[in-house]
């Protein structure tokens, strides 16, 4: 089997082991394009020795028995991989791990392979990736053009079609500014969703690893099998139910006002991001304008307020004693963070507190919001130029994201056309609050597949890999229950409130078996229809079928009067549902309204 064409994404390596390919000849190709790595993309890639482990744990086993058997992957150098050395982008701060940081674990487990440490901004400090020992990363698409960091060499590593997924880290957009310059997806997901153990600090408390991919589907993959609880790291937190799925549409998306956007006079971004609201109208989706001030206010607390000094924390040891050994640039951030005091980090702590508070108060009128995840990007002699204020550029829509506690999906948006950047991918954010990363991860793919792109900077089509599909089971559940109604709380009804003001959501209609006769009941402030199931003389019945959070379904139900309730529900497909129900004795004194089938047409017919 002719490997040296295969594409990388998940779906089509699956595809090839169960054609027979083995996975000692991937890994032998996989090794093959690395080694052409003129990027300065990887720090340490594993010799033969070093990945001979991963691969005889594999030996004899069924590539469909593990969901990542054989899937070779990069990890950025300030994750721990067990006896190669971590550096951090710092040769003199290097330390060798007896064991793999514990999502490393989560992924060798479920059969991916590791092939390297890539490349960083020192200390994971830099949006940029040009700010490490072992060379400025190159552009995936042309290399006079910055890779984006922190996480520079793990977009390059995926990009270039070398690996199937790589890991990078995000405190300020590391995961998600370098997926935007290099054409992929990259999924920042809920802080403590992913385990810390064995990756350095930045900030810890607003760290998280990331996950970079050619595709959403490939990201949700991964994400399903590192989201493990990790008792050990004191920011892990257990995934929540995501709730409603908002995915599929209609959907509300907040769009920032025009005043608030900046592209840093790149026209041709510009361009991308119209079409990228009109490809959400496209999907389902209505635009809500949206004041970003609270939020650009929040992300100026990163860098201006006192969370730098979380920096000077995690390395102050090695920088007091070493300080000529970290990058200049990086130094001069991570040593401002020495004058910070406690009074400074509880003003900030309480104005960020604040801000919060209204940041959040948008998640009532919109399901996601939509921001470039950079507004341009910048050669590398002119970020080396000037570093600061460039990187500070690159970090607009980004710096907030961790600070208020939201996922976000960075997903490419097309090439720019014109400028100095024209032929380089330009990529879109979609963000939501925390534990919504599937939704967001699923109306990536639909924004993903919308356009006519090819994976990374490999010829592969995007439109040659299968949608995202289902999660395998796993703890990333929606937390939801579908409840069929068919009277007063239909779409625009008096009783519909209870529903959306519990976060439901309207998945269809639909009609009952035609095993039901149904009723307007006699009495009541509102007028009701019930269900009665019977052997013999039924009809089926017009229902909707809504989706609600289970947190607020047993409120739901509570409210219910007597004699209705809510049971199983025969559909016409013959499925089940939660649904409304009726009492056989709560029918005396009803009409008898079985003929209609609708309850709409009996409040037309009596007007």
């Amino acid at each position: 089997m002719d490997l040296s064409t295969l594409s990388f994404d998940i779906a089509n390596l699956q595809a090839a082991y169960a054609s027979g390919a083995t996975v000692r000849a991937v890994v032998a190709e996989a090794m093959r394009r690395c080694a052409s790595d003129t990027h300065h993309a990887f720090i340490h890639r594993l010799t033969d020795a070093e990945i001979e482990p991963f691969l005889a744990r594999l030996d004899g086993v069924d590539p469909a028995s593990l969901p990542l058997y054989g899937v070779p992957f990069a990890l950025k150098d300030n994750i721990d991989l067990a006896h190669i050395p971590t550096t951090a982008g710092c040769p003199e701060f290097a330390y060798t791990p007896g064991e793999s940081a514990f999502l490393i674990q989560q992924l060798v487990a479920a059969g991916a392979v590791p092939l390297g440490k890539t490349n960083l901004d020192q200390f994971a400090t830099g949006l940029n990736g040009t700010r490490s020992p072992y060379g400025a990363c190159q552009n995936a698409f042309n290399p006079a053009f910055i890779s984006g960091g922190s996480s520079s060499g793990s977009a390059v590593s995926v990009a270039k079609g070398w690996v199937s997924f790589s890991l990078g880290t995000d405190t300020a957009g590391s995961g998600r500014v370098p997926a935007s310059f290099n054409n992929l997806v990259g999924l920042k997901p809920s802080i403590g969703l992913l385990s810390a153990t064995g990756v350095v600090p930045a900030c810890r408390t607003v760290d998280t690893v990331s996950i970079m991919a050619l595709t959403a589907a490939d990201a949700q993959a991964v994400l399903a099998v590192t989201a493990a609880y990790d008792e050990a790291d004191a920011f892990s937190r257990k995934a929540e139910p995501f709730g409603v799925d908002f995915s599929a549409g209609p959907f509300r998306f907040g769009v920032p006002r025009p005043q608030d956007l900046n592209f840093f006079g790149n026209d041709a971004a510009i361009a991308l991001f119209a079409q990228s609201i009109e490809r959400l109208h496209a999907l389902g989706g209505t635009a809500v304008e949206v004041d970003l001030t609270p939020f650009l206010e929040a992300a100026r607390l990163l860098y201006e307020g006192p969370w730098v000094a979380e920096r000077y924390v995690a390395i102050k040891d090695f920088i007091d004693a070493q300080p000529e050994a970290v990058f200049p640039p990086v130094r001069t951030i991570i040593e401002g963070g020495r004058g910070k005091t406690a009074a400074d980090a509880f003003a900030a702590s309480y104005r960020l507190k604040a801000l919060k508070r209204v940041c959040d108060a948008v998640w009532k009128d919109i399901d996601c919001l939509l921001t470039p995840t950079a507004g341009t990007i910048y050669r590398i002699a002119d970020m080396q130029a000037d570093p600061i204020r460039l990187n500070s550029n690159l970090g607009y829509y980004t710096n907030f994201m961790n600070l208020l506690d939201y996922s976000a999906v960075a997903v490419p948006a097309g090439m720019l056309t014109s400028g100095d950047a024209a032929g380089l991918p330009w990529g879109v954010t979609l963000g939501a609050p925390a534990h919504k990363d599937v939704p967001l991860l699923r109306l990536a793919d639909r924004f993903h597949r919308a356009q006519a792109l090819s994976l990374g900077a490999t010829a592969t089509p995007l439109v040659n890999t299968p949608a995202i599909g289902e999660l395998p089971k796993s703890a990333l559940g929606a937390g939801t229950v579908k409840v069929a109604v068919c009277g007063a709380h239909l779409s625009g009804l008096p009783l519909n409130w209870q529903l959306t003001q519990r976060s439901a959501r309207l998945l269809g209609a639909v009609k009952s078996a035609a095993e039901y006769k149904f009723y307007a009941l006699a009495g009541g402030p509102v007028q009701r229809p019930g269900m009665v199931r019977v052997a013999e003389g039924g009809a089926a019945i017009d229902m909707e079928i809504w989706e609600m959070p289970t947190q607020h379904f047993g409120s739901f139900v509570d409210g219910i009067p007597a004699p209705l309730g809510i049971g199983k529900v025969k559909l016409a497909d013959g499925s089940w549902v939660s649904g409304f129900v009726c009492e056989a004795i709560g029918v005396e004194g009803g009409t008898d309204i079985t003929a209609l089938g609708s309850w709409r047409a009996w409040l037309a017919e009596k007007g």
